[in-house]
C-alpha cells in the first residue's frame, strides 16, 4: 500500500498540513533567515532563487507539509516525506526547517513524532539524511531515537556533492 504522504497531523504545539503553491511566501519569510541554514549543507536556501527551487521540489514530491503553530495558526516551517522505496519498506523524512523562535527541541520532537507515528502505519523504516558536519541535527536525531547507519552518502547541495549520514527509525 502506498503511504499517505500529505496527511493532516495535529499535536499539542503544531499542526502539519499539505503544502500548496499558496504557501510559498509564508515559507520564504521563514526560510529567508540565513541563520536557519548556517549548519546545513544547503547553506544557501535563504536566497530567493534557491528557495524557490527547493519549494518547487517540495511541491513536486507529493509529500510536502506545512507546519503551523497550533496556538496562533502561523506558518512556522515545512517538512516532507519523499524517496519512498517500496522494496526496502522505507521512506525518507526530511527537508525540515522551522522558525528560530521554535528552536530548542520541543517543536522538532513533536513534528518528528507526529510524522513517524503516521508513516509507520505504512512503512517499517523512516530514514533521515543529515549533513555529516551538522552536529545540531545529528544530536536532534539521537534524541528522538535515530540509529546511525554505517557509511556516508553523497547528495547534491548548494551546487556541490556533500557528505551525509543516514539515521533510521524503525516501526516499534
Amino acid at each position: 500500500m502506498e503511504p499517505e504522504r500529505q496527511p493532516v497531523l495535529e499535536g499539542t504545539l503544531v499542526r502539519l498540513r499539505p503544502m500548496t503553491a499558496e504557501d510559498r511566501e509564508a515559507l520564504f519569510a521563514i526560510a529567508s533567515d540565513p541563520m536557519i541554514w548556517e549548519a546545513h549543507p544547503a547553506h544557501d536556501r535563504w536566497q530567493r532563487p534557491v528557495f524557490d527551487a527547493f519549494f518547487d521540489a517540495g511541491l513536486d514530491s507529493g509529500g510536502g507539509l506545512v507546519i503551523e503553530d497550533r496556538a496562533t495558526g502561523a506558518v512556522i516551517g515545512s517538512s516532507r516525506y519523499d524517496n519512498w522505496k517500496p522494496d526496502a519498506d522505507e521512506i525518507e523524512i526530511g527537508w525540515t526547517y522551522i522558525a528560530r523562535a521554535c528552536w530548542g527541541g520541543a517543536y522538532n520532537r513533536e513534528i518528528k513524532r507526529l510524522m513517524l507515528d503516521h508513516i509507520h502505519r505504512f512503512v517499517a523504516t523512516a530514514t533521515f539524511m543529515v549533513g555529516e558536519g551538522n552536529i545540531r541535527s545529528r544530536k536532534a536525531m539521537a534524541k528522538i531515537g535515530g540509529v546511525l547507519r554505517p557509511g556516508i552518502e553523497m547528495r547534491l547541495m548548494a551546487a556541490e556533492m556533500k557528505p551525509h549520514v543516514v539515521f533510521e527509525i524503525r516501526r516499534p
